[in-house]
Protein backbone atom coordinates (compact mmCIF):
# COMPACT_ATOMS: atom_id res chain seq x y z
CA UNK A 1 0.00 0.00 0.00
CA UNK A 2 1.49 3.32 -1.00
CA UNK A 3 1.88 6.43 1.13
CA UNK A 4 -0.70 8.20 -1.04
CA UNK A 5 -3.25 5.48 -0.32
CA UNK A 6 -2.62 5.72 3.43
CA UNK A 7 -2.95 9.49 3.41
CA UNK A 8 -6.08 9.32 1.30
CA UNK A 9 -7.63 6.82 3.70
CA UNK A 10 -6.75 9.10 6.59
CA UNK A 11 -8.31 12.12 4.87
CA UNK A 12 -11.55 10.29 4.11
CA UNK A 13 -12.46 9.98 7.78
CA UNK A 14 -11.46 13.48 8.79
CA UNK A 15 -14.59 15.51 8.01
CA UNK A 16 -17.71 16.06 10.02
CA UNK A 17 -21.36 16.64 9.12
CA UNK A 18 -23.34 19.82 9.66
CA UNK A 19 -27.12 19.91 9.57
CA UNK A 20 -28.30 23.13 7.92
CA UNK A 21 -31.11 25.07 9.65
CA UNK A 22 -34.55 25.06 8.09
CA UNK A 23 -35.52 28.10 6.04
CA UNK A 24 -37.19 30.70 8.30
CA UNK A 25 -40.94 31.23 8.04
CA UNK A 26 -42.97 34.35 8.75
CA UNK A 27 -43.85 33.04 12.20
CA UNK A 28 -41.34 30.34 13.15
CA UNK A 29 -42.41 28.05 15.94
CA UNK A 30 -38.82 27.85 17.14
CA UNK A 31 -35.65 29.81 16.62
CA UNK A 32 -33.45 28.43 13.83
CA UNK A 33 -30.69 26.17 15.05
CA UNK A 34 -27.58 24.49 13.72
CA UNK A 35 -26.71 20.97 14.83
CA UNK A 36 -22.98 20.43 14.62
CA UNK A 37 -21.23 17.12 15.16
CA UNK A 38 -17.83 17.53 16.75
CA UNK A 39 -14.93 16.44 14.53
CA UNK A 40 -13.04 13.31 15.48
CA UNK A 41 -9.69 13.61 17.24
CA UNK A 42 -6.76 13.47 14.79
CA UNK A 43 -4.04 11.51 16.59
CA UNK A 44 -0.58 10.51 15.38
CA UNK A 45 1.93 8.01 16.76
CA UNK A 46 5.53 8.58 15.60
CA UNK A 47 7.87 5.69 16.43
CA UNK A 48 11.21 4.29 15.41
CA UNK A 49 10.07 0.74 14.66
CA UNK A 50 6.98 -1.21 13.72
CA UNK A 51 5.83 -2.78 17.03
CA UNK A 52 6.78 0.30 19.11
CA UNK A 53 3.29 1.69 18.59
CA UNK A 54 1.89 -1.51 20.13
CA UNK A 55 4.37 -2.02 22.97
CA UNK A 56 4.20 1.55 24.29
CA UNK A 57 0.78 2.83 23.20
CA UNK A 58 -1.25 -0.13 21.94
CA UNK A 59 -3.69 -0.04 24.83
CA UNK A 60 -4.28 3.68 24.36
CA UNK A 61 -5.01 3.19 20.66
CA UNK A 62 -7.38 0.31 21.41
CA UNK A 63 -9.28 2.34 24.03
CA UNK A 64 -9.89 5.19 21.60
CA UNK A 65 -11.34 3.59 18.45
CA UNK A 66 -13.17 6.86 17.72
CA UNK A 67 -9.88 8.70 17.11
CA UNK A 68 -8.42 9.04 13.61
CA UNK A 69 -5.15 7.21 14.29
CA UNK A 70 -2.20 7.60 11.91
CA UNK A 71 1.04 5.75 12.70
CA UNK A 72 4.48 6.70 11.36
CA UNK A 73 7.25 4.08 11.73
CA UNK A 74 10.69 5.23 10.59
CA UNK A 75 12.55 1.92 10.12
CA UNK A 76 12.12 -1.53 8.54
CA UNK A 77 10.15 -0.75 5.37
CA UNK A 78 12.34 -3.25 3.48
CA UNK A 79 12.04 -5.89 6.20
CA UNK A 80 10.00 -8.67 4.53
CA UNK A 81 8.84 -9.90 7.95
CA UNK A 82 8.17 -6.80 10.05
CA UNK A 83 6.80 -4.45 7.39
CA UNK A 84 3.69 -6.46 6.40
CA UNK A 85 3.03 -7.24 10.06
CA UNK A 86 2.98 -3.51 10.76
CA UNK A 87 0.14 -3.00 8.30
CA UNK A 88 -1.78 -5.98 9.69
CA UNK A 89 -1.47 -4.42 13.15
CA UNK A 90 -2.83 -1.13 11.78
CA UNK A 91 -5.81 -3.02 10.35
CA UNK A 92 -6.51 -4.47 13.78
CA UNK A 93 -6.48 -0.96 15.24
CA UNK A 94 -8.60 0.50 12.45
CA UNK A 95 -5.70 2.90 11.87
CA UNK A 96 -3.74 4.05 8.83
CA UNK A 97 -0.03 4.74 8.57
CA UNK A 98 3.25 4.67 6.70
CA UNK A 99 6.69 3.17 7.20
CA UNK A 100 10.16 4.35 6.14
CA UNK A 101 13.55 2.70 5.84
CA UNK A 102 16.01 4.59 8.03
CA UNK A 103 19.10 2.60 8.95
CA UNK A 104 18.46 0.27 11.88
CA UNK A 105 21.68 -1.71 12.02
CA UNK A 106 22.81 -3.41 15.22
CA UNK A 107 25.59 -0.88 15.79
CA UNK A 108 22.98 1.91 16.15
CA UNK A 109 25.19 4.40 14.36
CA UNK A 110 23.85 7.93 14.92
CA UNK A 111 21.83 9.35 12.04
CA UNK A 112 22.00 13.01 11.03
CA UNK A 113 19.11 14.84 12.70
CA UNK A 114 18.29 16.41 9.33
CA UNK A 115 17.70 12.96 7.82
CA UNK A 116 15.33 11.92 10.61
CA UNK A 117 13.52 15.27 10.39
CA UNK A 118 13.19 15.10 6.62
CA UNK A 119 11.81 11.56 6.80
CA UNK A 120 9.18 12.47 9.40
CA UNK A 121 8.01 15.49 7.43
CA UNK A 122 7.80 13.47 4.21
CA UNK A 123 5.62 10.83 5.87
CA UNK A 124 3.46 12.99 8.11
CA UNK A 125 0.43 14.60 6.42
CA UNK A 126 0.85 18.37 6.76
CA UNK A 127 -2.01 19.46 9.01
CA UNK A 128 -2.62 20.42 12.63
CA UNK A 129 -3.16 17.52 15.02
CA UNK A 130 -4.97 17.13 18.29
CA UNK A 131 -2.54 14.59 19.74
CA UNK A 132 0.93 13.26 18.95
CA UNK A 133 2.48 10.32 20.81
CA UNK A 134 6.18 9.52 20.52
CA UNK A 135 9.28 8.31 22.36
CA UNK A 136 10.72 10.08 25.40
CA UNK A 137 14.24 11.57 25.31
CA UNK A 138 15.71 8.61 27.23
CA UNK A 139 13.72 6.00 25.31
CA UNK A 140 11.83 3.26 27.10
CA UNK A 141 14.69 0.92 27.95
CA UNK A 142 18.49 0.78 28.05
CA UNK A 143 19.06 1.65 25.32
CA UNK A 144 18.03 2.18 21.72
CA UNK A 145 19.51 5.21 20.01
CA UNK A 146 16.76 5.38 17.36
CA UNK A 147 14.09 5.90 20.05
CA UNK A 148 16.12 8.75 21.53
CA UNK A 149 16.76 10.38 18.16
CA UNK A 150 13.11 10.21 17.10
CA UNK A 151 12.08 11.81 20.38
CA UNK A 152 14.54 14.68 20.04
CA UNK A 153 13.55 15.43 16.45
CA UNK A 154 9.80 15.41 17.18
CA UNK A 155 10.36 17.69 20.17
CA UNK A 156 12.45 20.08 18.04
CA UNK A 157 9.83 20.13 15.28
CA UNK A 158 7.07 21.00 17.76
CA UNK A 159 9.08 23.63 19.59
CA UNK A 160 10.04 25.30 16.31
CA UNK A 161 6.43 25.33 15.09
CA UNK A 162 7.07 23.10 12.09
CA UNK A 163 4.48 20.59 13.30
CA UNK A 164 1.37 21.58 15.22
CA UNK A 165 -0.56 19.66 17.86
CA UNK A 166 -2.80 20.58 20.77
CA UNK A 167 -1.00 18.01 22.95
CA UNK A 168 2.27 16.09 22.81
CA UNK A 169 2.64 12.92 24.86
CA UNK A 170 5.95 11.13 25.43
CA UNK A 171 6.06 7.45 26.39
CA UNK A 172 6.89 7.14 30.11
CA UNK A 173 8.67 3.85 30.85
CA UNK A 174 11.79 2.75 32.69
CA UNK A 175 13.81 -0.45 32.97
CA UNK A 176 15.89 0.80 35.92
CA UNK A 177 19.04 1.06 33.79
CA UNK A 178 18.53 -2.43 32.36
CA UNK A 179 17.97 -4.20 35.68
CA UNK A 180 14.38 -5.24 34.84
CA UNK A 181 11.86 -5.27 32.02
CA UNK A 182 10.36 -1.89 31.12
CA UNK A 183 7.48 -0.71 33.31
CA UNK A 184 5.17 2.28 33.06
CA UNK A 185 6.28 5.09 35.38
CA UNK A 186 3.62 5.54 38.05
CA UNK A 187 4.58 9.17 38.68
CA UNK A 188 4.07 10.14 35.02
CA UNK A 189 1.43 12.72 34.13
CA UNK A 190 -0.90 10.01 32.81
CA UNK A 191 -0.67 6.46 34.18
CA UNK A 192 -3.31 3.79 33.77
CA UNK A 193 -3.60 0.04 34.15
CA UNK A 194 -5.11 -1.44 31.00
CA UNK A 195 -8.46 -3.23 31.27
CA UNK A 196 -8.05 -7.00 31.03
CA UNK A 197 -9.78 -7.20 27.64
CA UNK A 198 -7.53 -4.47 26.21
CA UNK A 199 -4.43 -6.13 27.65
CA UNK A 200 -5.37 -9.46 26.05
CA UNK A 201 -5.80 -7.81 22.65
CA UNK A 202 -2.49 -5.99 23.01
CA UNK A 203 -0.78 -9.28 23.85
CA UNK A 204 -2.44 -10.89 20.81
CA UNK A 205 -1.04 -8.17 18.58
CA UNK A 206 2.46 -8.73 20.00
CA UNK A 207 2.43 -12.54 19.78
CA UNK A 208 0.07 -13.35 16.90
CA UNK A 209 0.22 -10.36 14.57
CA UNK A 210 3.87 -9.43 15.10
CA UNK A 211 4.69 -13.07 15.81
CA UNK A 212 6.91 -12.73 18.86
CA UNK A 213 7.38 -15.92 20.87
CA UNK A 214 5.69 -15.87 24.30
CA UNK A 215 9.15 -16.17 25.87
CA UNK A 216 10.61 -13.30 23.84
CA UNK A 217 11.65 -9.99 25.38
CA UNK A 218 8.78 -8.26 23.57
CA UNK A 219 6.09 -10.62 24.91
CA UNK A 220 7.47 -10.78 28.44
CA UNK A 221 8.14 -7.06 28.52
CA UNK A 222 4.81 -5.92 27.06
CA UNK A 223 3.55 -3.41 29.65
CA UNK A 224 0.09 -4.09 31.08
CA UNK A 225 -0.01 -0.44 32.16
CA UNK A 226 0.71 2.57 29.96
CA UNK A 227 2.03 5.99 30.95
CA UNK A 228 2.83 9.29 29.28
CA UNK A 229 4.43 12.63 29.98
CA UNK A 230 1.81 15.10 28.69
CA UNK A 231 2.31 18.65 27.41
CA UNK A 232 -0.15 21.23 26.08
CA UNK A 233 2.53 23.73 24.99
CA UNK A 234 6.19 23.74 23.93
CA UNK A 235 7.00 25.98 26.90
CA UNK A 236 5.56 23.42 29.34
CA UNK A 237 7.64 20.73 27.66
CA UNK A 238 10.79 22.85 27.90
CA UNK A 239 10.23 23.48 31.61
CA UNK A 240 9.91 19.72 32.16
CA UNK A 241 13.07 19.03 30.13
CA UNK A 242 14.99 21.61 32.14
CA UNK A 243 13.83 20.11 35.46
CA UNK A 244 14.70 16.61 34.29
CA UNK A 245 18.15 17.76 33.22
CA UNK A 246 18.80 19.41 36.58
CA UNK A 247 17.70 16.26 38.41
CA UNK A 248 20.00 14.12 36.28
CA UNK A 249 22.90 16.46 37.00
CA UNK A 250 22.10 16.38 40.71
CA UNK A 251 22.04 12.57 40.78
CA UNK A 252 25.26 12.45 38.80
CA UNK A 253 27.08 14.63 41.31
CA UNK A 254 26.20 12.41 44.29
Amino acid sequence: MTQAVHEAAFMLIEGYAVAEPQAPTAKPAEAPFRLQIAPAVNAVVIVAHPDDETLWAGGTILMHPDYNWFVVALCRKSDPDRSPKFFRALQSYGATGVIADLDDGPDQAPLPAQEVERTILQLLPARPYDLILTHAPDGEYTRHRRHEQVSQVVIDLWQSGVISTRELRLFAYSDDAGRRLPEAIRSAHDYRTLPEKVCREKYRLVTEVYGFDPESWEARGMPSSEAFWCFKSPSALQSWLDRSRRQDESFGSV
